[in-house]
């Protein structure tokens, strides 16, 4: 009986979490002037590119990539590729000056939109050296990678 329990209650919450993921689309594969980066990369460059953490500030207090710097992305506009950015809002001085300078972007992985957006909004304002970490913290996590 406590194991016909335990299997019921471990098919809801599995059942809920692909429910919770399925209303949430994912975001597009790539970002027009922007380089979609995976693990290797962030890990390669892992102190030699500034990276940012465009998560809720709860989220990055909570845990983030070692040396991650926190820059909130507030999302208002709709999951889409053709996002109102006049909706959001990003505090842009946060970024390097310099736009040529090598940035990456990450927030909770491809249903998480707010990471895509920063990517979009950056090389709209001229920033050329954008990385957008997709698979984002919960991969670098699982790898076993720094966190703080």
């Amino acid at each position: 009986m406590k194991q016909a329990l335990a299997w019921a209650v471990v098919c809801v919450m599995v059942l809920s979490a692909s429910i919770v993921m399925a209303g949430k689309p994912a975001t597009p594969e790539s970002v027009k002037g922007a380089t979609v980066v995976d693990d290797a990369f962030v890990k390669a460059n892992h102190g030699k590119i500034k990276i940012y953490d465009v998560r809720k500030k709860a989220e990055y207090v909570e845990s983030h990539i070692a040396g991650a710097i926190s820059v909130p992305y507030e999302e208002k506009s709709a999951l889409a590729a053709n996002f109102d950015a006049s909706k959001d809002h990003i505090d842009l001085s946060k970024f390097p000056s310099d736009k040529k300078e090598p940035v990456i972007v990450y927030c909770n992985g491809p249903h998480c939109w707010k990471s895509y957006k920063t990517a979009v909004t950056l090389v709209k304002a001229g920033y050329t050296k954008v990385n957008y970490y997709r698979e984002g913290f919960p991969s670098w996590k699982a790898k076993g990678y720094p966190v703080e």
